[in-house]
């Protein structure tokens, strides 16, 4: 079976306790979080902190303490740090990347969220390239509209990022792009075109999670995503008990479609990561 890379986004900075009490907040939570998610078939984490109020923080401390210690338990995991805007400062989104996570997320255009505007002005998006180039942090594209993949090219073009960037398209959010699988055959024509070196995966918002992910594996895709930040529920009055609960839901859904989670050696060299030299706390790469 082929080997698909299995990304868990375990926090976010919209869902609270109120909202399910396994969502982790802490770093020692998110910690533990990550290591079910890895134990379970994870091979990347998608990382966004937060402050003990539990409001979404930049601070370069706590993306390190949660880095060291994901790297210490899930040794070879690949750690995305969330450069996202809501409810960040513009000027501290790029804190951390100084940290040289091994990606970061980065979206290369504006766009409408349910209650407020997602703003990624070009200025922006091309100090965060710049950042992540000089930090050799391997960018995840966010294509919330069509017109993001030009975005994507035109940081391609000024020679920002490489020819060969990892992308997802973000279906569910209310006032972006619908959850409609016919929008995925056109996302995915464009994306071949635009950028035919990329690796791709696809994100579903909520209830959607799920269906998004079985589209992905029908057109094998790179990657699949779950985990607490997009679904907090297994099903409509089912909350799910952990990140690791939908990680497991999602590698049952790669063995009905012909693929199994990637170890993190192979989620490494599929999307195109320096492989893992060792596996203690101070963890090097090639």
């Amino acid at each position: 079976m082929r080997p698909v890379v299995i990304a868990v986004a375990i926090t976010g900075s919209v869902p609270r306790k109120k909202d399910n009490p396994a969502v982790p907040i802490t770093v020692a939570e998110q910690v533990e979080s990550t290591h079910e998610a890895y134990e379970a078939g994870a091979s990347l984490v998608h990382l966004h902190v937060r402050n003990p109020d539990e409001s979404a923080s930049s601070s370069p401390q706590l993306f390190a303490a949660a880095m060291e210690g994901i790297r210490r338990h899930c040794p070879g995991m690949i750690v995305q740090f969330s450069t996202g805007g809501r409810g960040r400062d513009q000027n501290a989104r790029g804190a951390a990347l100084h940290l040289e996570p091994d990606m970061a997320s980065l979206a290369t255009g504006t766009v409408n969220f349910p209650s407020i505007i997602y703003e990624n002005a070009p200025a922006l998006v091309d100090q965060l390239a710049a950042s992540m180039k000089e930090h050799a942090v391997l960018p995840e594209i966010e294509v919330f509209d069509l017109s993001h993949l030009y975005g994507m090219r035109r940081l391609m073009d000024a020679g920002l990022i490489n020819d060969r960037p990892h992308v997802q398209f973000v279906m569910g959010i209310r006032n972006a792009l619908p959850v409609q699988e016919h929008l995925l055959d056109l996302l995915l024509a464009e994306l071949r075109r635009v950028a035919p070196k990329a690796t791709w995966t696809a994100a579903g918002i909520g209830r959607h999670q799920n269906d998004v992910i079985q589209w992905v594996l029908q057109r094998q895709g790179d990657a699949v995503r779950t985990g607490l930040e997009d679904n907090v529920r297994i099903d409509r009055d089912t909350l799910a008990g952990s990140n690791a609960e939908l990680v497991r839901i999602a590698a049952e859904l790669c063995a009905r479609h012909g693929a199994r989670p990637a170890t993190a050696a192979e989620a490494r060299h599929l999307l195109g990561l320096p492989a893992v030299t060792h596996t203690r706390a101070d963890v090097r790469f090639a």
